[in-house]
């Protein structure tokens, strides 16, 4: 079955709260979560994806354009993904990795860096997988990954930059 992502929609919500409830929340009471998940899903500087595996929402990915920064403009420009989140028993299935993608697609439209952390254990090492290197932070348990995507963007397809 083939995975799709989207960006998801207020009606998306039921399938939704499980999955932030498992990545833990702040608040348990669903109707506050749901109205923070509308007022982010209509921020024009927040997406929201969900992949899509049949009827099911198999996981979610969310991230956030920290817009122009002040000196440097769009020259330092980042986005942050907060979550990426992926149902247990579809791990390992491709979910994740369509996910951050798609994650880094929107943010090549917008920003130059991708930005987040991950802990060491438990998720840092599919990150690895894909390519990205962690880099030490204050956390020490929590690495952080950034991705220089005018960078990336310059690649030749045969993965050297140009003039090599």
């Amino acid at each position: 079955m083939p995975i799709v992502v989207r960006a998801l929609s207020p009606e998306d919500w039921p399938q939704l709260w499980p999955m932030l409830q498992d990545m833990g929340v702040n608040d348990e009471q669903p109707d506050v979560q749901r109205q923070r998940y509308l007022r982010l899903l209509a921020g024009p500087r927040w997406v929201i994806l969900g992949a899509q595996h049949g009827k099911k929402l198999a996981g979610y990915a969310a991230a956030q354009d920290h817009g122009p920064h002040l000196r440097a403009g769009d020259d330092h420009r980042v986005a942050r993904l907060h979550d990426l989140y992926v149902r247990p028993e579809l791990r390992s299935g491709g979910v994740g990795r369509a996910l951050m993608a798609a994650v880094r697609d929107w943010a090549a439209q917008r920003v130059r860096y991708l930005e987040w952390q991950a802990h060491r254990e438990r998720a840092a090492p599919f990150y690895e997988r894909l390519g990205y290197q962690g880099m030490a932070c204050p956390q020490p348990d929590y690495p952080t990954f950034e991705v220089d995507l005018r960078s990336a963007a310059t690649e030749r397809a045969d993965g050297r930059r140009p003039g090599q």
